[in-house]
């Protein structure tokens, strides 16, 4: 069953820059991440057959502290290094049902 906070951010990229350029400033942006609280854990994987295709999905506390990240003055750079190489449509979920556990 869902623990009743936690969401999940998903968001899908579509990449105009070379994929490895891309990684890299993903990788950076996620290290931000890893140090705000209510972060809990992230995959970021590409469509097969398709280098251009990405999504992320991260897992947080709680929403205020997914908010809270994204409001911080520190990601302002990620967030712009991040448009610069691609676009993106996002959405917050909230989990039914977790076969992880």
């Amino acid at each position: 069953m869902p623990s009743g906070t936690e969401i999940t951010f998903l968001n899908r990229f579509t990449v105009h820059a070379p994929p490895e350029e891309f990684e890299r400033a993903f990788a950076d942006t996620v290290a931000f991440f890893v140090g705000r609280p209510g972060f809990l854990d992230h995959v970021l994987v590409r469509e097969l057959g398709r280098e251009d295709a990405y999504v992320n999905i991260a897992r947080w506390t709680d929403e205020e502290s997914f908010r809270a990240a994204l409001r911080h003055r520190d990601f302002v750079p990620h967030a712009r290094a991040l448009r610069a190489l691609s676009t993106s449509e996002h959405a917050l979920y909230r989990t039914r049902l977790d076969g992880r556990r």
